[in-house]
């Protein structure tokens, strides 16, 4: 199967594809990021009192807080400190934060979000029979050519985890998004972050391939 995959949260397809292109992402939950999704399930789960038993109770509203939450962990001090929401059409920090993360967060059901946390905290590529943990064996492992494009100020998918795995892909290419919109340079919010993006695609897909 030819082609090119690209996905946020590390997968690995070593025998099914020629290309791959992981951007804002990680192939495994390294320490740091798993604690920033526990935060969010935190913040979702005081709604309950942290009673599993209660979970049919959560609400979209009880979402609110979890945007508060991500609201400093997706985008950057940098994004922040220049006032680049004014950008977005948004006259104050308050206006970004309650029009963005709250009214985007309380959109979202609230147990498909803890699935996609729980998801989050352990989509490990090395965590099959294949590789029993080994997760530097499930890097070197994957065939494909890649190109590696974390956010360069991403806070919890950081460039620097992205470092070390693209060192063990043995066709990777490590090209990080000069961005300052941090996780959300893989978003397709800004133009220039969609640019980088779309110009590295075209790159991967005109390399020939052993195949």
């Amino acid at each position: 199967m030819g082609g090119i995959q690209a996905f946020q949260w590390g997968a690995s397809y070593p025998e099914m594809v020629e290309r791959i292109a992981p951007f804002a992402g990680i192939a495994k939950p390294w320490p740091h990021t798993f604690v920033v999704l526990d935060s969010l399930k935190a913040s979702l789960l005081a709604a309950v009192g942290f009673d599993s038993s209660k979970l049919s109770e959560l609400t979209s509203a009880d979402m609110r807080a979890v945007g508060r939450v991500y609201a400093g962990w997706g985008l950057t001090h940098a994004f922040y400190r220049e006032e680049l929401y004014r950008e977005m059409g948004f006259k104050s920090l308050e206006d970004f934060v309650a029009g963005v993360w709250e009214s985007s967060f309380m959109n979202m059901d609230p147990h498909n979000v803890l699935a996609m946390l729980w998801t989050g905290q352990h989509a490990d590529i090395s965590a099959n029979p294949s590789y029993n943990g080994d997760f530097n064996k499930a890097l070197r492992s994957i065939k494909a050519l890649a190109c590696i494009m974390p956010g360069s100020t991403d806070l919890f998918c950081t460039a620097d985890d992205n470092a070390y795995e693209a060192k063990l892909i043995p066709r990777a290419e490590f090209k990080p998004i000069p961005s300052v919109w941090g996780h959300f340079a893989g978003r397709g919010i800004n133009r220039a972050d969609n640019q980088f993006i779309d110009n590295n695609l075209k790159q991967l897909l005109a390399l020939r391939t052993n195949g």
